[in-house]
């Protein structure tokens, strides 16, 4: 009995996980279903390059945003190669490494594991903020007409039938496109930004208050979903996360914990916020706009800016001397 209790919460937990899944991808797909698709150069893990506008009005296209460590997105992972193996001259499948706490080894170790035949792409964070990524996998088709038909995290017989109509759908004379701003660049100096945090104050990015002011760049499902496919990144998460409770009550710095929108919501933030008892501000960077800005690819990643707001350092973990770093510059 106790047996037959334990499959059923197995189950309950799994239908659940895949509802909040697909409700991630619905919220991508918000506003971008019937649009015309960014004009985007890719090039992948092996140098070669993707003009995707060169295949708008020509033939559909499948990207596949996915991550080493996700499990479902390795579930899924044969339904991918039969897709790729199918899908002919009229559809182009490319598979997206969503770059986020992955490396280019980890997904050509993968590749080799799986003997992934289709193009792969190791993405910096501007094709998911393009196609609005909120969760992995995430599907996205672009029919032949070069609007965006479909996203979904599921690959079951929506995402099958979105495929076939995306071959089939008219080819324009001419594909609009959406624009896409690719000149970003890491900043090196506080930008003026107001960010609205969970509590509904704005933490403005200035340097206007002359105190140091730290990043916190982090993931709310770091310590946890992590724990045993990644297990040296989530204790990185958890130190990191102690390490700053602790130097955030020091007011003479200032704090803001940004967290990714990668399978994440406001209330998932909100939960980890009250179970750790954390003070400082948080915010959460549902498009990805800060993780971009920053160049940040990895969680924890922290960004220490001096009193006239100018980058002095990033780390990624935990640094023993933080504390002593940060006191060094609120006296300067």
């Amino acid at each position: 009995m106790r047996i037959m209790v334990l499959l059923l919460l197995m189950l309950v937990s799994a239908l659940v996980q895949a509802e909040t899944g697909e409700q991630h991808a619905q919220a991508a797909a918000h506003g971008l279903i019937g649009t015309p698709a960014p004009r985007l150069v890719l090039k992948t893990i092996d140098g070669q390059t993707i003009d995707l506008a060169s295949y708008y009005g020509k033939k559909a296209v499948y990207l596949k945003f996915w991550a080493t460590w996700c499990v479902p997105c390795r579930e899924q992972m044969p339904h991918l190669k039969h897709v790729y193996e199918q899908a002919g001259s009229d559809m182009a499948v490319i598979a997206v490494d969503v770059g986020f706490d992955d490396t280019v080894e980890d997904v050509r170790r993968y590749r080799s594991e799986m003997g992934l035949k289709m193009p792969i792409v190791f993405d910096d964070g501007s094709v998911g903020e393009a196609f609005h990524l909120r969760v992995t996998p995430q599907h996205v088709v672009i029919g032949r007409d070069g609007r965006i038909l479909y996203i979904g995290h599921e690959a079951n017989a929506k995402l099958d039938a979105a495929l076939l109509a995306a071959r089939k759908s008219a080819s324009p004379n001419t594909v609009a496109a959406a624009a896409v701003n690719d000149s970003e660049v890491a900043d090196k100096q506080l930008p003026n930004l107001a960010v609205p945090t969970l509590s509904g104050i704005t933490f403005q990015l200035d340097a206007a208050n002359n105190h140091p002011t730290v990043l916190v760049f982090m993931s709310p499902w770091c310590e946890t979903y992590l724990a045993q496919s990644r297990p040296a990144v989530a204790a990185s998460c958890r130190a990191v996360r102690e390490q700053v409770t602790a130097l955030s009550r020091d007011d003479h710095v200032r704090w803001l914990g940004v967290a990714s929108g990668l399978w994440a919501g406001k209330d998932d933030l909100r939960a980890y916020q009250q179970e750790h008892h954390l003070t400082m501000p948080l915010a959460l960077d549902d498009s990805g706009a800060l993780f971009r800005r920053f160049r940040v690819m990895h969680v924890p990643t922290l960004l220490v800016f001096d009193a006239q707001g100018k980058l002095v350092q990033r780390i990624e973990g935990v640094d023993a001397q933080l504390g002593d770093e940060l006191k060094a510059l609120s006296a300067i």
